[in-house]
């Protein structure tokens, strides 16, 4: 992929969230709606496309941890407060790239992680989780060699202890686990597609009533 081969030709090793995302897009894995921002007097604009709420991230393909450096600001109703965020944001990047990502605000109390890793022995393996701040507490996670079929895609979801997350529960729509089995469908083909594709972590994946969005994603490189 042309954007993958531009990154390796500038020596990164690790893709921006926004040209992470562009990648899951072009397998046509649902993303968030977003605009790179990077001059502020495009910021209105941006963020009247998108309409708000708004989220506002900084974002470099050399910052990958966006929460702990403070560079997340979230619920961000109008212009003066995304002025606000944009300038506060621009000011704690200490890195070269200096761009803002304007994204819609995904509304949704269950958080997945969908991810790839390049194993030395079996290859491109498919990872499908409990996400949000759970997946590292829980590690509530289970694999699978690419390529996937369907049935692969939906034993994983069954594999979690926590599968019942995907039900109806509380109110909440079930889970739509066509959309989820093809998204990890296609993690597997972008793995078996692309081996200059070390890891991807797409985390959160949020449900939004029924419907899975990609919300943040880092697409590694090697």
């Amino acid at each position: 992929m042309e954007i993958i081969e531009k990154a390796l030709g500038e020596g990164k090793t690790a893709l921006s969230e926004y040209e992470s995302k562009k990648v899951l897009a072009a397998y046509q894995i649902p993303v968030t709606k977003e605009t790179l921002v990077e001059d502020i007097k495009d910021l209105a604009k941006a963020a009247k496309e998108i309409g708000y709420p708004l989220v506002l991230k900084g974002c470099s393909s050399e910052i990958s941890h966006k929460t702990e450096k403070g560079l997340i600001r979230v619920d961000i109703r109008n212009e003066d407060e995304a002025t606000a965020a944009f300038k506060d944001i621009i000011a704690d990047m200490d890195g070269k790239e200096n761009a803002v990502l304007v994204q819609e605000l995904v509304k949704g109390q269950r958080e997945l992680v969908i991810g790839l890793t390049r194993d030395a022995q079996f290859g491109p393996c498919v990872m499908f989780g409990l996400g949000g701040i759970f997946t590292e507490i829980l590690k509530d996670i289970s694999f699978r060699v690419a390529p996937l079929e369907k049935r692969d895609a939906l034993d994983m979801m069954h594999d979690i202890k926590g599968y019942k997350i995907l039900d109806a529960v509380r109110g909440m729509e079930a889970a739509d686990l066509d959309i989820l089995a093809y998204i990890l469908i296609k993690i597997g083909q972008i793995g078996m597609e692309n081996d200059r594709i070390k890891e991807i972590d797409i985390n959160p994946v949020i449900l939004s009533g029924s419907k899975p969005i990609a919300v943040d994603a880092l697409v590694v490189l090697g």
